[in-house]
Order: structure tokens, then C-alpha cells, then sequence
């Protein structure tokens, strides 16, 4: 994967959290900029984990599906994409059944952050697995993907009183759109690179 396909896999993977954090951030009362630092690194190290799990789990697997890496990428990516759109277009609320309550707090749980993080790093596992079948560097593609969220989900938490939960699930279709691209690329480059 080239310098751009990393970075915009990076920022793709982030917009969940992104739109996450956004929630995050109007559920606070006048979040400051310490919480949302904090809120970003928790967020920006479990996304930044969960795709070397998946890359082990995906390379145990890769020597016998190697004839078919490229269509397990543009799948994985495609089905995912998919899933952000859907998500940001269906209408209400994304936190229900958190049990936030309805006064807003200066701060949210590590637990509580720990447990929004992990549910929108999932993604980030599958897309691990999906490079494993394509031999990507996986330290710095997972160090990318962790630093773009912490920098999104820090952003998100500042933003969200001002832009509220609309905006967030912008984000996130925007995001799916953009994993759906880096699927449709991968597929593209290769079946391109068979044809020379």
C-alpha cells in the first residue's frame, strides 16, 4: 500500500469513532480539551490495536487463500463501507443503550470510553485481517489508523456541542465511502497488475 492509500484507510477507519466521539462530546457538559485528549487516546489505542489482532488471526490463514486476497480485501472493505452508510443514515440516536444519563457530565468512565472504543474498532480487526492477504506492513498501517482516531475522536469530542450527532453521522458515511474506494482500488490494482 502507497503513502495516500495509508493515510486515507487511517482516516477512514477513524470516522466511526469520530462520529462516536462527536456523541461523546454533546453528551459532556463544556468538555474541555484534557478530557477529549484523553478520550482520543483511549479510543486512538484500542483502534490502533485491534488491527494487529486481526492481521495475526487474517496471516495464519493467508498461504491458503492466496488466490484470492485481493477479492477478501475489496469484500471486507466493500461490507464495511457499507455498514458506516447505513449506520450514519439510519435516523436516532447512536449511544442507545450506553445508559448515559440525561443530566450531561463533566466526563465519561474509562469503562465507558474503553467499551465505545473497542465496539468501534471491530472494523479495524476485519480491515487487519483483510491486509494480512496482502503482506502489508501491518506496524505502521496500525500506528497510522491509531494516531488518525486519537487525532479524530479529540477533534470529535471538541466539536460535539457545536455540531451535535448530525454532522457525526456525515462522518461516518463519509467514511464508509471512502473504505468502499480503497476496496474497489485494491481490486483494481491487481486485477490490472494480472492483465500486464
Amino acid at each position: 500500500m502507497t503513502l495516500a492509500s495509508t493515510l486515507l484507510l487511517a482516516f477512514a477507519m477513524s470516522m466511526d469513532a469520530f462520529a462516536a466521539a462527536i456523541g461523546k462530546g454533546a453528551a459532556l457538559h463544556k468538555p474541555r480539551f484534557l478530557e477529549a485528549l484523553r478520550t482520543g487516546v483511549i479510543f486512538g489505542t484500542i483502534e490502533g490495536i485491534t488491527p494487529l489482532v486481526g492481521w495475526g488471526l487474517g496471516l495464519a490463514a493467508a498461504k491458503y487463500v492466496a488466490a484470492w486476497d485481493h477479492w477478501i480485501a475489496f469484500t471486507l472493505l466493500g461490507i464495511l463501507g457499507l455498514k458506516m452508510i447505513f449506520a450514519g443514515l439510519r435516523e436516532g440516536d447512536g449511544d442507545e443503550g450506553e445508559g448515559e444519563a440525561p443530566q450531561k457530565p463533566g466526563s465519561h468512565s474509562f469503562w465507558v470510553l474503553a467499551l465505545t472504543g473497542f465496539a468501534t474498532s471491530i472494523d479495524a480487526m476485519a480491515v487487519g485481517a483483510g491486509l494480512a492477504f496482502l503482506n502489508v506492513e501491518i506496524l505502521p498501517t496500525a500506528a497510522a489508523i491509531g494516531l488518525a482516531t486519537t487525532l479524530m475522536v479529540t477533534v470529535g469530542v471538541m466539536l460535539g456541542r457545536l455540531l451535535g450527532a448530525v454532522a457525526g453521522k456525515r462522518a461516518e458515511i463519509a467514511g464508509g465511502v471512502v473504505l468502499i474506494g480503497i476496496g474497489t482500488l485494491i481490486l483494481i490494482e491487481h486485477l490490472s497488475g494480472r492483465a500486464g
